[in-house]
């Protein structure tokens, strides 16, 4: 099996990149072949235009932060900082200056003095990013820095990492498989998938245009319909899907008669309980929106609608994710945890989203 197959990749200067993918997709093998740690059977890596996959890893003037740190156990602080100065035989005066400026900058002079087993998670994390950064790489290689990290702080590492890599305008390849912290991080993300690269862009782009069903499934949640291209008009697609109901998505033709999925994220759609009689009304649309609780006209807002039965609800703080079952789909729904109380599971409601929020995927 091929680890890493026919990868061509551009990080531009001063970017923040996220490799992202699942356990095996082969993004931990393509920083290491970065880092020099393996080498590439074929092709070329550069940095600056310079070829650096001849050259072994201490002459490549990159710097790797490990999932697990891989701080000396032996060592002080200062001297885990200073351990890539002293490879490089700097100077002692000059190591010292630096070591200390590191240190500052990550917060952590106070403790240039105390051992690895006396830090907590995320001040081992913050030593090991110092001892990256203080041989001034050119590239700096972070392999799931943030994995071992409780959810809190880990939070708080993602900002403190956001604003030291702006600040040092140091160009970063992050891999990760958590699809969140791509998104809080990355300027741009490429995701992987059995040793390639499947899509590669700016992270909203990426997440609000997925191109294939792996994309869309893997960056997120969301709902797949299966169905047949019925006509395509002003780059919006009409979708046959089950019992005669249509659905309306943007994206490219398709020709008349060809199976094609769609999706849609649960935060783009809305429920709405259905009434005894007349229309029905919207649950959970936010104060201040147009109708339905989506800016723009009603024809656009209602381009897509399914009738169903609430199955389960599930509550994560933040809003309420309903399980709707529509014939025999189930389609996952988000709605704000706003005021009043949440819709009853087996409440019969419809389910609308716009035309705009709903995309063609790649087969």
């Amino acid at each position: 099996m091929t680890a890493v197959d026919h990868v061509t990749l551009t990080v531009e200067a001063g970017e923040f990149f996220a490799l992202l993918g699942p356990s095996g997709s082969g993004k931990s093998t393509l920083l290491r072949l970065i880092a020099g740690f393996i080498h590439p059977d074929a092709g070329e890596i550069r940095v600056g235009g310079e070829r650096i996959d001849h050259l072994p890893a201490h002459r490549r003037d990159i710097g790797m932060v490990f999932q697990h740190y891989a701080l000396f156990p032996h060592m002080t602080v200062a001297e885990n900082v200073a351990f890539g100065l002293d490879v490089r035989r700097i100077p002692k005066k000059e190591k010292a200056r630096r070591v200390r400026d590191m240190l500052s900058l990550v917060r952590l002079e106070w403790l240039e003095n105390r051992r690895p087993s006396q830090l907590s998670g995320g001040q081992q994390q913050r030593v090991a990013l110092a001892r990256a950064l203080v041989i001034q790489p050119r590239v700096l290689l972070l392999d799931e820095p943030l994995a071992a990290l409780d959810k809190s702080l880990r939070i708080d590492m993602q900002s403190e990492l956001k604003q030291l890599q702006r600040e040092l305008g140091i160009t970063t390849i992050f891999v990760t498989h958590d699809q969140e912290e791509a998104l809080t991080l990355a300027h741009r993300i490429a995701v992987m998938n059995e040793g390639r690269i499947v899509q590669v862009g700016a992270s909203r782009a990426v997440y609000e245009r997925p191109r294939t069903t792996f994309v869309a499934s893997f960056l997120g949640r969301a709902n797949l319909f299966h169905g047949t291209a019925a006509y395509w008009q002003d780059g919006k697609l009409t979708v046959q899907w089950d019992d005669g109901v249509r659905f309306v998505a943007t994206g490219p033709e398709v020709p008349p008669g060809k199976p094609v999925t769609v999706a849609v994220r649960p935060e783009k759609m809305r429920i709405e309980e259905r009434q005894p009689r007349g229309r029905p009304t919207a649950a959970t649309a936010p104060p201040g929106t147009g109708p339905g609780g989506f800016p723009g006209s009603p024809a656009e807002d209602e381009a897509n609608r399914i009738a169903g039965v609430i199955a389960s609800r599930t509550f994560s703080g933040a809003g309420y994710t309903y399980h709707v079952r529509a014939g025999d789909a189930t389609v996952s729904v988000f709605a704000q945890n706003e005021a009043g109380p949440p819709l009853p599971e087996g409440a019969q409601v419809d389910v609308v989203w716009p035309a705009a929020h709903m995309f063609v995927l790649e087969e």
